[in-house]
């Protein structure tokens, strides 16, 4: 009795690892599924991803969201969409260049290029701001990784605001003479932008303040601007007295370097006539709507304003990203 109990228990246990083994051959796939699975569903960390660090923001943020917010500090939203994608790609490749492939800061002003947080974007916008917001991320997107070139390097895309007929050269404005800023006309912008020229007037006081010395009527009346081809006062000179049109503009916070002086003797007043706004040097900004306006494209921009440039998509190089130069101001 006891060697049939036995026999049967035997026989159970006998069934018992049967069915056992059976079930760990069916789970060990699944175990060693769960084991290699995660590390083929870790996505792979971009070995180089751009952002740029802006002066006076908290966190550096991704490259394409900086040229969002510099698109609405420089351009009205209500540009043509090709202005705005030719001003999206001229941010991006000055940027890049100046930041040396965004390992250095840089500003959010015109000492730079303006930027503008999503916050101060929608304080500017209002109720309109969801509906700008759209419209710009959705230009940018469409020119991403688009850069300038000359040869094979970027440039130094400087842009300005209004020109007066005409581009100013880099020789002109900062004595190094670059190929690509050349002057070239700019018309139609008087069309886009009603204000074009300026008046001031500034009291005497205030002139000789600004220039460091004591004018008397003598020497406006001796005043002479001496002009370049481009129409802008390259020097003024007078009695005891001579300076480059740009440290004019500087000193007096002019708008452009076309300027006109003329003096009321009786009131004691500066009267100053200007014709544009910006240094002059690049893209003009409402020059480029003047010509998205009449059909042409970003790239038709561009490359019109930038002398024998192309656009090119930019390469990251995944051990050092982007080395480039580092430049100077844009379009203050």
């Amino acid at each position: 009795m006891n060697e049939i109990r036995s026999f049967i228990i035997q026989s159970n246990m006998d069934k018992l690892l049967a069915v056992l083994f059976i079930a760990l051959l069916f789970f060990i796939p699944i175990l060693m599924k769960t084991t290699v699975e995660p590390k083929n569903s870790v996505a792979k960390e971009d070995p180089c991803v751009i952002t740029i660090t802006v002066e006076g923001v908290d966190k550096p943020m991704p490259l394409e969201e900086y040229v969002v917010g510099v698109v609405a500090g420089e351009m009205p939203i209500g540009f043509h969409n090709e202005a705005l994608r030719a001003q999206a790609i001229a941010a991006r490749t000055y940027v890049l260049r100046t930041t040396d492939g965004g390992k250095k800061p840089i500003e959010a002003t015109v000492s730079a290029q303006v930027y503008k947080t999503a916050a101060e974007r929608k304080e500017r916008w209002g109720k309109k701001f969801k509906e700008n917001e759209k419209k710009l991320r959705e230009i940018v997107a469409t020119t991403e990784g688009d850069t300038i070139v000359y040869g094979d390097e970027m440039i130094t895309a400087m842009f300005f605001s209004t020109s007066n007929g005409k581009t100013e050269t880099a020789q002109n404005y900062s004595g190094n003479p670059i190929p690509y800023l050349q002057s070239v006309e700019s018309p139609g912008e008087e069309v886009v932008e009603a204000k074009v020229e300026r008046h001031i007037e500034m009291p005497i006081a205030k002139w000789n303040e600004a220039l460091g010395s004591v004018w008397k009527a003598d020497q406006f009346k001796s005043l002479q601007l001496i002009r370049n081809q481009t129409g802008r006062v390259q020097k003024a000179v007078s009695i005891g007295f001579e300076k480059s049109g740009r440290e004019m503009r500087e000193a007096l916070g002019l708008a452009s370097t076309d300027f006109d002086i003329a003096y009321d003797v009786t009131n004691e007043i500066v009267l100053i006539t200007t014709k544009g706004y910006g240094h002059g040097v690049g893209m003009s900004q409402y020059g480029a709507e003047a010509f998205a306006q009449k059909g042409w494209t970003a790239e038709n921009i561009l490359t019109y304003y930038y002398s024998g440039t192309t656009i090119k998509k930019f390469e990251v190089d995944e051990s050092e990203c982007l080395k480039t130069p580092t430049l100077a101001n844009n379009s203050k």
